[in-house]
């Protein structure tokens, strides 16, 4: 009978060491990758205030004349447009919060699961030792093996058992740990989820004035539509005197350079004649060799060849002309921001900046061209190898023709136009004589 009981609670003790050792609940914890994404927004939205103040330091500047100007609407309407972009970023990054939460609180519950379990198991393993705690019972269980390896199996099962106990003490710890980890961490985002709420509700109050302000300037400007369109027609007109003129500039640069590489080319040729000539000579050929004349391909240099690519290989990362300023009038044909039906049209883009501000080469290069513009300030050319920068409406130009710039070196400012109350200046990027849409090559910071 007593061998009966023996092997029953044998049995027994085996198969429930068996399940403790297989009831071991890891916590589980998902790495969301919104940490990173997190991070963009943030800079983003940091990048988006910085243009923001940017415009409103321009607009103090421009408000200092109290009657409306085309200037005001534009620098108004950028600023709405990145005041827009600005709330859908809050907003994104409250909806990243709202997913971080969701997250957070399904890990949470899953933690208090895991830990309710925990503390199940160990409490039956604790009543089963309470039970079986009789030292005489464990010693005669080991010595009922029927042989030597089974005895010492018994006995690491006992020493494992107990192993097994601690760890499942440590892991109640642990698991009561991160729950608490996990809660502050929900109470943190619930917080910065709140300021993000505040911060929008700030925003959209700024985007309802400044949408007042726009509509106000607006109605003022389109009272003198007539008067307006007298003005953009003549503007017009000056701008396309102006394409005219840098055209003209570019192709006479182009022209000079092929004549330069014609030149050299013929001065290699002759070179190349004078030495057959002196070798006919010496070996007394009585005929005379009449070189062939070779068609003239000009090349670009070996140094202007790696400033082209040095050049293209920086397509989104040049500097801007400008520290600070912000695009008022794109590339190519547009409708005008205050006269609908009326189109423009810019082989560049216009960049509105503060008063005075400095102009600077967008790469290095060598100063081509300096002239007048027939929209009133200078223009300056800059050769890239085969591209060229081309900056209008400057006052004060400090190169000169031939001067070699180097990226970010000042070249002059932009003149200051009075009778509409702004500074800017227009930049233009040419391959060869294809107009670029400098948009694409500017970085996005400054």
């Amino acid at each position: 009978m007593n061998q009966f009981l023996l092997k029953r609670q044998s049995k027994y003790l085996l198969l429930v060491f068996m399940i403790f050792l297989m009831a071991g609940i890891q916590p589980i914890f998902s790495q969301t990758n919104g940490k990173q994404n997190k991070k963009e927004l943030e800079n983003k939205k940091k990048k988006l205030n910085e243009e923001i103040n940017e415009i409103n330091s321009l607009l103090d500047e421009t408000k200092a004349n109290k009657k409306s100007s085309i200037n005001q609407l534009v620098a108004l309407n950028k600023k709405i447009s990145i005041r827009e972009e600005l709330i859908n970023t809050i907003n994104a990054e409250i909806n990243q919060l709202n997913r971080e939460i969701k997250q957070n609180q399904k890990e949470t519950d899953k933690l208090k699961q895991n830990l309710e379990k925990l503390k199940a198991d160990y409490a039956r393993m604790i009543y089963f030792a309470q039970r079986n705690r009789d030292s005489y019972s464990r010693l005669v269980f080991i010595f009922a093996s029927g042989d030597f390896n089974q005895a010492y199996m018994r006995l690491k099962y006992f020493q494992q058992y107990s192993q097994f106990r601690k760890k499942q003490a440590e892991e109640i710890i642990n698991a009561q740990t991160q729950i608490l980890a996990k809660l502050n961490e929900l109470k943190e985002k619930r917080h910065e989820k709140n300021l993000l709420l505040g911060n929008e509700e700030v925003e959209k109050t700024s985007l309802s004035k400044e949408k007042e302000d726009q509509e106000v300037v607006l109605t003022e400007l389109q009272k003198k539509e007539k008067e307006l369109k007298g003005e953009l027609e003549k503007k017009r007109r000056e701008t396309e005197n102006l394409q005219l003129a840098i055209k003209k500039l570019i192709e006479a640069e182009i022209k000079r350079k092929l004549e330069e590489a014609a030149k050299a080319d013929a001065v290699t040729i002759a070179a190349k004649k004078a030495k057959t000539e002196k070798n006919l000579k010496n070996i007394k050929v009585k005929e005379s060799v009449e070189p062939k004349k070779e068609a003239v391909i000009p090349e670009l240099s070996d140094e202007a060849v790696e400033l082209s690519h040095d050049f293209s290989n920086n397509r989104g990362k040049l500097p801007w002309p400008v520290t600070k300023g912000f695009i008022s009038e794109e590339y190519g044909e547009h409708e005008h921001p205050a006269i609908k039906g009326f189109m423009m049209v810019n082989n560049g883009v216009e960049i509105s900046s503060s008063q005075g501000a400095q102009v600077r080469a967008v790469f290095d290069g060598e100063v081509t061209s300096i002239a007048e513009s027939p929209t009133g300030g200078k223009l300056v050319i800059i050769r890239h190898g085969e591209y060229l920068s081309v900056y209008v409406n400057l006052g004060e130009v400090s190169v000169k023709r031939g001067d070699k710039v180097t990226v970010k070196q000042n070249i002059g400012n932009i003149k200051f136009n009075e009778d509409e109350n702004k500074s800017s200046m227009n930049l233009q990027i040419w391959k060869g004589q294809t107009k670029m849409d400098p948009a694409l090559w500017l970085s996005k910071g400054k």
